[in-house]
């Protein structure tokens, strides 16, 4: 669980309702179903209207990185690639299908099974690299739906504070109806810059940072692999990884 994340989401809005409580306001006065629903049926009627299906399901399904990151364990790793090649030293590379086998990381199994297969380091590396291109790639695309979230959010939010005004003007006859459209006039500009600014563009950023350091952990991966497969001496390959985990 990331608790930064948590911590973050409850200090932002938090912050706007201890304002609005603090200024003498309620908490009743900023909440309108009419103009959430304006805003967040709106921003995501304009997100999935650009994004492709598979970008937009697989940006949900990363959703959850935010609070549960992905597990990028660098030492361990790190500790796995000496381990492996110690294997490959004594007992022959064939001997990592077996290793493989037991990897739950799909990108660690194809990197292992093509040094079993007796692949040659630069198909090594050209494989791996281009699958983390690809992978990262397809990533940062769902990242990004997000932040096109946060660039629809507050535009939508004018169009509710313009719907409400057209109400108000409709309805200038009757005192009693003019309250309701002049709270979701503003009700949905503030909902607009603030899901914009503290949920979505927030998001986009945090995914993106950890697809990025996926890449990092990946790129010390294939790293130790290639020196798996040139049969280096363990303490070079460590030497040689200890950057990445510094």
């Amino acid at each position: 669980m990331d608790s930064l994340s948590i911590i973050g989401l409850i200090i932002g809005f938090g912050a706007i309702i201890a304002g609005q409580q603090l200024d003498g306001g309620h908490l009743d006065s900023i909440l309108n179903s009419v103009a959430l629903l304006i805003v967040l049926g709106g921003t995501l009627g304009a997100v999935m209207l650009q994004t492709p299906l598979r970008t937009f399901i697989r940006a949900l399904q990363m959703l959850a990185w935010v609070f549960i990151p992905p597990k990028q364990p660098l030492e361990a790793t790190l500790d796995k690639i000496i381990e492996w090649n110690q294997i490959a030293r004594k007992e022959g590379l064939f001997k990592l299908e077996t290793v493989a086998e037991l990897e739950e990381d799909l990108f660690t199994q194809k990197g292992l099974q093509l040094i079993a297969d007796g692949a040659s380091p630069e198909m090594i590396r050209e494989v791996l690299e281009n699958d983390l291109d690809i992978q990262e790639y397809r990533d940062i695309q769902s990242a990004k739906v997000f932040d096109a979230m946060g660039g629809y959010s507050p535009t939508i939010g004018i169009i509710g504070a313009v719907l409400g005004l057209i109400h108000v003007m409709g309805n200038l006859a009757d005192p009693s109806s003019l309250g309701s459209g002049i709270a979701v006039a503003f009700i949905a500009t503030i909902y607009g810059v603030a899901f914009a600014n503290l949920l979505f563009l927030p998001i986009g950023n945090k995914l993106k940072a950890l697809i990025d350091n996926r890449s990092h952990m990946q790129t010390m991966l294939i790293e130790g692999l290639i020196g798996v497969a040139n049969g280096d001496n363990p303490r070079n390959i460590e030497t040689r990884l200890q950057a990445y985990l510094d």
